[in-house]
């Protein structure tokens, strides 16, 4: 339980310097791309397709932190339509049924990943387009980790889950 614990803790940290890494990296590239187009009429031609690819890193990244968190998006309609008593069923199968979302998306993104990796396409510059791509299987793989977690916390523990 502890190396569980730890485990979390080091993805946690990981998770949050990256996305603090990349919002920093982002900001400077964009702006030294601004002055640059803009007062020496000139720019870094791959600067422009590695923004993408950060927005799409810190994106996920933060997909992966409000799940950790428990604040990405929830849609309760539900809760309005049902009786209390069944309302506090409710968060372990909308978690299970983001799980399973997730891990299908999880599969199928490591499906294109892999294929990415066969033809060998580069992103930009010599960066193979697998490498920029990697995030979309980790991502929502680690998401639907967490949804499952959540799913069995709240099978054993219903009545503090309705409560949040």
């Amino acid at each position: 339980m502890i190396f569980i614990k730890n485990l979390g803790r080091l993805i946690t940290y990981i998770e949050e310097s990256l996305l603090a890494l990349l919002l920093g990296v982002m900001v400077i590239l964009a702006t030294s791309q601004i002055f640059m187009r803009n007062l020496w009429e000139s720019g870094v031609d791959w600067s422009d397709p590695l923004l993408r690819v950060l927005v799409l890193w810190l994106g996920l990244l933060g997909a992966m932190a409000a799940t950790r968190d428990g604040s990405h998006i929830k849609i309760d309609l539900l809760t309005k339509l049902l009786p209390a008593a069944a309302t506090r069923y409710l968060p372990p199968i909308t978690n299970l049924v983001s799980a399973v979302i997730c891990a299908i998306v999880c599969y199928h993104a490591s499906r294109f990943v892999m294929m990415e990796y066969e033809d060998g396409a580069a992103a930009f510059a010599t960066v193979p387009a697998w490498l920029c791509e990697i995030i979309i299987p980790i991502g929502f793989g680690l998401m639907a980790l967490r949804f499952f977690s959540d799913t069995i916390t709240g099978l054993f523990t219903p009545q503090q889950r309705s409560a949040e």
